[in-house]
């Protein structure tokens, strides 16, 4: 076997590699002589085929299995020596010619191929004992659990009907029937009869509710609404159409009296446990945001310090699936890359760095991970499907079925269980300072965080 490396640019490199047809012939007659006493032929008796009889039966199978068991064994034995780190498969590139091709499945040329591989790159980690972490803490103060429970009872509220001749004003429940045309032919969905709206909810589309202020009762109006671009039954997105609508019943919201009796149409026994209640829930959602921030602050800092070039492959890898999303969502809902005050080439330079980003932090955590012996047990794995199932309530077996027959979908359940994880390695053992904070302080500039995985 004859190795050369052709090919040596930044992580990218690439061999020609050539394996005599001698050898090929050789491991296929093994091959064949292991067949032997395992194949049963007509006229044969078992285990008295003779190997040339086989090989004009099977010789070529089973040299083309030959074949890539010795590209892959020769592939692994050139990395291993090499103490290479494959980024992405290697990829081979073999004769293409019908002749060159049968002259190899015939033993009667060398096997001549090309593999391309791209490497992780040796990452030298920071020392993390070095790192400085300030935490924001905030404490649920009684306003916070007055506002939750304000909240509480704006949801809950009790709406009683409104005097006769008065009209619907924002706030206002208002039942109505109606009936939907588009072009004068009414549509699938389109009617309702007794349907309750509350003006200002934004539950129907777009455009609706505003046209039922100043109702009254017993009043016909024909609203002119248009279907959103991105709404979900494709046969009626960006439709324009047409409501006929009766108002039957407008009520107005009333105030809700904060005391036992509302806590107990919520099932808590007091005020005070519901004070307590909402007080626990707070706690757990500051907790939750604060965790946010932290990990936000953390991988800000692995970022900055661990620069080096990440495998273009998967960078480019990165950014198509990015892109395609941001696509997809633009175009559904209609918006341009003007609306959203940028261009399309500043959105794809800005997205390209997002993706460069990501990589790096993947392997910077991975690399973080395999160095101190960092796993995710499948017991670990298993409760997170459990708490997906839980989710959605009768459908649990359906959930709990697509993440056992489904490998990606596992793999991504996976993958921020060992992030967090690793994060939780580096706080050990890095500089956390707490910084006691308001709520509004902690919510500052609150942003989806710029997780690896």
């Amino acid at each position: 076997m004859q190795v050369t490396e052709t090919l040596a640019e930044g992580l990218k490199h690439e061999f020609q590699i050539s394996v005599p047809a001698s050898d090929l012939d050789a491991k296929a007659g093994a091959r064949l002589v292991d067949l032997k006493d395992k194949v049963r032929l007509n006229g044969f008796r078992p285990g008295k085929v003779p190997v040339s009889h086989l090989k004009k039966v099977y010789g070529r199978s089973v040299m083309a299995e030959t074949i890539d068991q010795t590209i892959r064994d020769t592939n692994s034995q050139i990395f291993t020596e090499r103490g290479y780190r494959l980024a992405t498969e290697p990829k081979i590139t073999m004769p293409s010619a019908e002749k060159a091709v049968e002259d190899i499945l015939a033993g009667r040329s060398d096997l001549n191929y090309t593999v391309s591989i791209e490497l992780v790159p040796a990452i030298q980690l920071a020392d993390f004992k070095s790192f400085t972490v300030e935490k924001p803490v905030a404490e649920v103060t009684d306003a916070d659990v007055d506002a939750a429970i304000q909240r509480i009872a704006d949801q809950n509220r009790a709406f009683a009907a409104k005097s006769e001749g008065a009209k619907a004003e924002p706030g206002d429940r208002v039942t109505i029937s109606f009936k939907g045309t588009i072009d004068g032919t009414p549509f699938d969905g389109g009617t309702g009869e007794n349907i309750q709206v509350t003006i200002g909810s934004n539950t129907f589309i777009p455009g609706f509710e505003d046209q039922l202020l100043g109702i009254a009762v017993g009043e016909t109006r024909n609203l002119k609404v248009p279907f959103p671009k991105n709404y979900a039954n494709d046969k009626l997105a960006g439709q324009p159409a047409e409501f006929e609508t009766t108002a039957t019943l407008i009520e107005s919201p009333q105030a809700t009296v904060i005391d036992d009796a509302f806590a107990k149409t919520l099932g808590l026994e007091s005020l005070d446990a519901l004070r307590q209640a909402a007080r626990v829930r707070l706690a757990a959602e500051f907790a939750g945001a604060t965790r946010q921030r932290v990990k936000r602050m953390l991988l800000d800092r692995l970022d900055e310090s661990h620069r080096f070039e990440a495998p273009p492959s998967l960078i480019e890898e990165e950014f198509k699936l990015m892109w395609n999303s941001i696509k997809a969502e633009m175009e559904s809902s209609g918006k341009t890359f003007a609306d959203e005050d940028t261009t399309e080439e500043a959105a794809l330079e800005e997205y390209r760095k997002i993706a460069d980003r990501r990589v790096r932090l993947g392997l910077v955590l991975s690399e973080i991970g395999d160095k101190n012996k960092i796993t995710v047990s499948d017991d670990e794995v298993s409760r997170a499907v459990i708490e997906r199932a839980r989710q959605m309530p009768g459908r649990e077996k359906e959930v709990w079925d697509y993440y056992r027959n489904n490998a990606n979908a596992l793999a991504q359940l996976r993958a921020p269980i060992y992030e967090d994880k690793v994060v939780d390695f580096i706080l050990e053992l890095a500089n956390v300072t707490e910084k006691k904070v308001t709520r509004e302080e902690l919510y500052k500039d609150d942003e989806p965080e710029n997780s690896a995985a």
